[in-house]
């Protein structure tokens, strides 16, 4: 069995033209944060560019086109792999849509656009209000 090393993930963080923020609820049939709403984001095909990334994972968790508008920021977090460490590193991109017509892939999934202030009216992780906030803040 091979151990995987470093993983490359990249992060959409979409932003519609009266500043809301698209978030996602994961099905509970996933196996990371169940649940949890977070930014559309996933790990990059081999030899894709984090840029690329953000666009499919986009368009594979919404059915949206989007634009990228500009790098954020980075994130990383250490997973375990059964048992073994890994480190995950991600490119985080603020994205203007191209569609509006959202496409969920699980039935038990639910998406908002939230205004910064309505960010907390949901349950999100702190790692995806970190992604969230690096695009605020470079708006």
């Amino acid at each position: 069995m091979e151990i995987p090393g470093d993983k490359r993930l990249a992060a959409a963080v979409v932003m519609d033209e009266e500043g809301r923020v698209l978030l996602v609820r994961r099905s509970e049939r996933e196996r990371f944060l169940p649940r949890v709403w977070g930014v559309p984001c996933g790990k990059l095909e081999p030899e894709e560019s984090p840029r690329d990334g953000a666009l499919r994972e986009l368009k594979e968790e919404t059915g949206l086109r989007g634009e990228v508008v500009r790098k954020v920021g980075e994130s990383s977090f250490v997973s375990d792999y059964r048992g073994h460490e890994t480190k995950n590193w991600q490119d985080n991109f603020l994205v203007r849509p191209l569609s509006m017509d959202i496409t969920l892939p699980a039935p038990d999934q639910a998406y908002a656009w939230l205004t910064p202030s309505e960010l907390s009216s949901v349950d999100i992780d702190e790692y995806n209000l970190d992604i969230v906030r690096q695009a605020l803040t470079n708006s």
